[in-house]
């Protein structure tokens, strides 16, 4: 057998859906799954498809047999962590649309040591220049003498607004790491590295934007739209995310 043309001897190695897999000497059907990578964003990487100041883009981080892929969103360029690329425009619509709420987890490491009356004032919601947000989900995870690190659920996209928050709240943002996008978790992924969803990973990814959509559509009253297609994952949606309305994702 052979992958990309190099022969694999070694049993339980890893390919690609868009890997060109031959079987004594044939071809093997390609596959027309949907594709699904992780990725752990290291600092000084954008998140788009190319970036007209030359900086290095989550993108040019894969390799090029991958195929054409799309991230999911976006992530300020000194921010790391979690970012999801799929070629299934339907599912990226879904999660990063704000009508359907989809949570997003974050690692922020904030200047000083916010109280529990400040963090309250995070839970309950707080009004930003762009209107008042919802509820967020805040937990200390450690207290330092001028440091403290927060774990931060949001459910809705703005630009920044993870960093807007903290400096709201009078505690600057100095380091953000976003650990989970819906039910993914980054988990131990090195940073810099990227892996293939596993199985489990798609299926619970369609739930949540299934369970998301209807939620969308039940808010809309009757005759609301926002339901994903009946494919679920068993193939993609034949659009991909426009360049252009890329610009219109939100960076956390």
């Amino acid at each position: 057998m052979t992958v990309n043309g190099t022969t694999v001897t070694t049993l339980g190695t890893r390919a690609l859906p868009t890997d060109r897999i031959r079987v004594d000497g044939r071809a093997l059907p390609s596959r027309r799954d949907p594709v699904h990578l992780m990725l752990h964003k290291p600092v000084g990487v954008v998140t788009t498809t190319r970036d007209p100041e030359g900086r290095p883009t989550v993108v040019q981080m894969l390799p090029r047999r991958i195929g054409r892929l799309f991230p999911v969103g976006r992530l300020d360029v000194q921010s790391t962590g979690l970012v999801l690329l799929t070629n299934d425009g339907e599912l990226a619509a879904i999660l990063t649309h704000p009508r359907y709420h989809v949570p997003r987890t974050y690692r922020v490491k904030v200047s000083g040591t916010p109280d529990e009356r400040t963090l309250a004032r995070l839970r309950r919601g707080i009004r930003l220049s762009d209107g008042p947000t919802g509820p967020v989900e805040v937990v200390v995870e450690e207290r330092r003498p001028t440091k403290t690190w927060l774990s931060v659920t949001v459910h809705e996209g703005r630009n920044h607004l993870v960093r807007r928050l903290c400096e709201a709240i009078g505690h600057t943002a100095e380091k953000l790491q976003r650990t989970a996008l819906g039910p993914l978790e980054l988990g131990k992924l090195p940073i810099g590295a990227f892996r293939p969803l596993t199985p489990r990973e798609r299926a619970s990814l369609y739930r949540a934007a299934r369970a998301a959509a209807r939620g969308a559509a039940s808010a809309a009253g009757p005759g609301g739209s926002g339901r994903p297609s009946r494919r679920g994952d068993r193939r993609p949606s034949s659009a991909a995310p426009r360049q252009s309305a890329s610009r219109r994702f939100v960076q956390d």
